[in-house]
């Protein structure tokens, strides 16, 4: 029955799910974003050094030169993950590109001109006459107008998570117009004698006018909001996104694909990272400012309070293999594993044990990070711990990643370290048959 049961689902569900994964432009997002991680995970550090005062005394000597100098350490934040979305979209038009057999770099050049033709530059008016006449007698306002800058600005809201969005389909629309000058010919040929980079260049001029005419006639002559119309679509997903419901659906998903040999975390997260992206935006945003946190469950929520040692919660079983493991086959796995689940790299138990379609492993792969994400999620809404605002590496064992993500929050390393023993707690009889079955079959072996 179980047999015939997990043919159904991998038939109908599992497949057409692994194909969706590695849909051409769900691709691209995934490249794209996953290329700016190293961007988010060094800039996050400088968000965490600027805001260690809080966790020390006042009267340190450290302490009062954070304190004293936050903003100006704050500066490659804000030029890095504070505009997340301008390199994003390189990423996605690069990729995308590339699946098409295009030239990748002129396709993410392209991708970034439409993003930015839909960011409108605001000029600032200079003082005037009747304001400068009253900084002459107001040595603070005239201080205030000389550091006010002039000329055209760009709004950095929308070049970062406000614009995600935005950076997304402003990505597509380039590379589809690249795409259809190419495969139609419409394009201007030069001489193969001429320099492979200097051909590509005159090849990318027609789309260059395509997208320059059409996106500077909505978004500057026309004056639509493009930002505005879709954020009024996207906000309710991404308020959506960030409820408990939410959360177990996803955590659900994940392990479920996971159990049929589908890598869930893909899946999931080709459709979900660009949401999680911009929810922890927000947080690294309103603490950057001092503001209250927002958002419970950007993707380091999930990092660090449910998938502790990979999808599944798998810190717990890696920890029995290695020290109740009664099973030769057991004791070896466990030897093999455990040191690569500390670094929450679960390969070798999902595909070792194997966890895929193991009726007796499945129950808690599904429940554990299920009854994980109710205890954090709870444990959070009720400020026992901070929320998280910054994203540390993944390969960090779970509580030293849940002390950076959550802003040097004692607590968060307290709380990872309980989900890992309940995980072993939850885990424990259903290994104990696991690893029983393992012994039997291992005993019959020797007797044959």
């Amino acid at each position: 029955m179980f047999d015939n049961i997990a043919a159904f689902l991998d038939k109908n569900l599992s497949t057409p799910m692994a194909k969706l994964s590695e849909q051409r432009h769900l691709r691209a997002v995934r490249d794209g974003i996953i290329a700016t991680l190293p961007i988010v995970i060094v800039s996050s550090l400088f968000l965490v050094i600027a805001f260690l005062p809080n966790q020390m005394p006042a009267t340190w000597g450290i302490a009062q030169f954070i304190k004293a100098n936050a903003g100006r350490i704050l500066l490659p934040y804000r030029m890095a993950m504070y505009i997340m979305t301008l390199y994003a979209v390189f990423g996605i038009g690069f990729s995308l590109s590339k699946s098409y057999d295009l030239d990748g770099l002129s396709g993410a050049i392209l991708s970034e001109l439409t993003f930015l033709l839909t960011v409108v530059p605001v000029s600032l008016p200079e003082a005037s006459e009747e304001i400068q006449s009253l900084a002459a007698n107001n040595q603070a306002l005239a201080d205030y107008i000389k550091a006010i800058p002039s000329g055209w600005h760009l709004g950095m809201s929308y070049i970062g998570s406000d614009g995600m969005f935005v950076g997304i389909l402003s990505a597509f629309f380039a590379v589809e117009v690249y795409r259809f000058t190419q495969k139609s010919g419409f394009k201007i040929r030069m001489p193969e004698q001429v320099p492979e980079s200097v051909a590509r260049s005159f090849e990318a001029l027609t789309p260059t006018v395509i997208i320059l005419l059409i996106v500077s006639t909505i978004c500057m002559w026309l004056g639509i909001n493009v930002h505005g119309i879709v954020g009024s679509v996207i906000r309710p997903i991404v308020h959506v996104a960030d409820t408990l419901p939410s959360v177990l659906l996803l955590t659900f998903l994940d392990s479920f694909f996971w159990c049929f040999g589908i890598h869930g975390s893909s899946v999931v997260g080709s459709v979900t990272r660009p949401i999680w992206l911009m929810l922890l935006e927000q947080n690294s945003n309103a603490l950057a400012a001092g503001m209250a946190i927002p958002n419970i469950a950007p993707e380091p929520f999930y990092q660090w309070f449910i998938y502790i040692g990979g999808s599944g919660t798998t810190i717990g079983l890696a920890i029995l293999l290695l020290f109740r493991s009664k099973s030769q086959y057991g004791k070896t796995l466990g030897k093999v594993a455990f040191v690569p689940a500390l670094f929450n790299i679960n390969e070798p138990m999902i595909f070792g044990c194997p966890i895929i379609l193991n009726p007796v492993l499945l129950i808690p792969f599904v429940l554990n990070p299920i009854i994980c994400a109710i205890i954090a999620w709870i444990a959070t809404e009720l400020g026992l711990v901070n929320r998280v605002v910054a994203s540390a590496p993944w390969t960090l064992p779970g509580p030293i990643g849940a002390f950076l993500a959550t802003n040097g929050d004692i607590r968060a390393l307290i709380l990872n370290v309980l989900l890992i023993i309940l995980s072993i707690l939850i885990y424990l009889p259903f290994f104990n048959k696991y690893d029983a079955d393992l012994k039997k079959q291992e005993e019959s072996d020797v007797a044959a």
